[in-house]
């Protein structure tokens, strides 16, 4: 894994930007689930509920998906 640093807007916390970034490659399939909530600094029964709350539809985990989150354990 590589570290970035991002000037953000200070209206933007830290946090934020961490779940918007996890939000946005999970949506578009790049990273599991469990990378996604990794990234965004939770678990992850709380960053799916965090997509729920934001409309973002949230299925089972495939078998691929839950490899990889054992692998990063």
């Amino acid at each position: 894994m590589c570290s970035l640093h991002l000037d953000i807007p200070y209206e933007i916390s830290e946090e934020e930007a961490r779940v918007l970034l996890a939000i946005g490659l999970f949506r578009d399939g790049r990273i599991s689930a469990g990378k996604a909530s990794e990234i965004a600094g939770y678990g992850r029964r709380a960053f799916m509920e965090i997509l729920a709350h934001r409309g973002i539809a949230v299925t089972a985990p495939s078998s691929a998906e839950l490899e990889e989150d054992i692998g990063n354990a």
